[in-house]
């Protein structure tokens, strides 16, 4: 491959964060150095050459973009994810932001992230909408498919440009396009069940779930089949490698 993807991360939790990346590069069939991870957590981001790359992807962060009360890391994450981001959607570059990212891309593009919609800790039925299954994205994609997720908060709708492209009983707004190539989830596609164990357990304590019911948790979350879902990371590598 000529060009690595390169996947932005807010996670301080070390071994979460290293697990976040192989899981991505392993269910986009790349090798884990085909994917550059850069912690935005560690430092602040250095210039981004961003045609070094086939695309971007934004990972999923312990942090909340509706926070009331953020602290300076937060807003020091947020500032420097909103520099490459607003790049991104002004140039229309290949780009999946997984569950942060919809947050700070429905905020950029002007539209609404509250706490109208929050989601368990679990896996939910995704649909796709006919937007969706018209997708080159989403070619080859179940019309509706397993996904796990776990959110305080989401968008009520998708904001103005964008395109729905999935839906859920519980959130309205699992997944939409603005442009050609900019693409934003709710649900993770990165995650398998150790992926989730890991999280539940580093994040039992941040609110999602009462803290004594993690290991409960873990076992009840085992028997989903989410690899509809994996098959996102897939057809993005394909279609942009």
């Amino acid at each position: 491959m000529s060009r690595p993807f390169l996947l932005l991360s807010s996670r301080p939790e070390h071994d979460v964060a290293r697990l976040e990346h192989r899981s991505v590069a392993r269910l986009m069939g790349l090798a884990p150095a085909d994917v550059v991870q850069l912690r935005m957590e560690s430092a602040p981001l250095p210039p981004l050459d961003l045609d070094a790359y086939s695309g971007v992807l934004l990972g999923g962060s312990p942090f909340t973009f509706s926070d009331s009360d953020k602290t300076d890391l937060q807003q020091r994450v947020e500032a420097d994810a909103g520099l490459v981001l607003r790049q991104v959607l002004e140039r229309d570059l290949p780009f999946l932001g997984l569950c942060y990212g919809i947050g700070l891309v429905t905020d950029l593009l002007g539209g609404r992230v509250d706490r109208s919609f929050p989601e368990p800790v679990g896996a939910t039925t995704v649909r796709l909408t006919d937007a969706g299954r018209a997708d080159p994205l989403l070619h080859g994609t179940p019309a509706s498919f397993a996904a796990y997720v776990g959110h305080k908060e989401s968008c009520p709708a998708v904001p103005a440009g964008a395109v729905l492209l999935a839906t859920s009983e519980p959130c309205p707004v699992q997944m939409y396009r603005y442009g050609e190539h900019g693409y934003v989830t709710q649900f993770h596609p990165e995650l398998d069940h150790a992926g989730l164990a890991a999280r539940i357990r580093a994040y039992r304590h941040h609110g999602y779930f009462p803290a004594d019911e993690a290991e409960a948790l873990v076992a009840d979350t085992a028997a989903a089949d989410v690899s509809g879902a994996h098959l996102l990371l897939r057809r993005f590598a394909e279609r942009y490698a």
